[in-house]
């Protein structure tokens, strides 16, 4: 899934007795896993056009063309896809940079340690989160 740390090897955080929330090592942290996620996407965006280059332009088979174009599409939304995470990757190592990083953009909570190592771009708390799908729930449905 887009903008999980599925495919990310990292050790979780282990929070420390009166720990302050979003302390340097935290920050440090969760730089660490963005800018892994941010590498393998890039590597996976090089990947995609040297396979873009090497292939033949043209294939004899009509349905052999079709197969290689559907499969060049549906390559091309997979990386569009990433490329859009990987803004909101830089977006949240500028929000670590700034010590903005954690928080709930809508209400300032604590968004949680557990819910930013599962998607450290995360931008809402759950509640917010939540609060903001079913209002696009209910907007779809208008």
């Amino acid at each position: 899934m887009p903008g999980t740390t599925k495919n990310i090897d990292f050790k979780p955080y282990k929070l420390k007795k009166g720990e302050d929330y979003m302390n340097d090592e935290q920050l440090a942290h969760f730089r660490s896993i963005l800018e892994q996620m941010r590498k393998e996407l890039m590597e996976e965006v090089d990947n995609t056009v040297a396979h873009l280059q090497e292939e033949p332009g043209h294939l004899p088979d009509p349905n052999d063309q079709a197969s290689r174009e559907e499969e060049f599409n549906l390559e091309l939304k997979t990386r569009n896809r990433e490329g859009k995470l990987i803004h909101n990757i830089e977006a949240a190592i500028e929000r670590i940079n700034q010590k903005a990083y954690g928080y709930c953009e809508m209400c300032d909570e604590e968004i949680g340690l557990k819910r930013l190592e599962a998607r450290p771009t995360a931008k809402l708390c759950i509640d917010c989160k939540t609060i903001a799908e079913v209002k696009e729930k209910q907007f779809a449905e208008s």
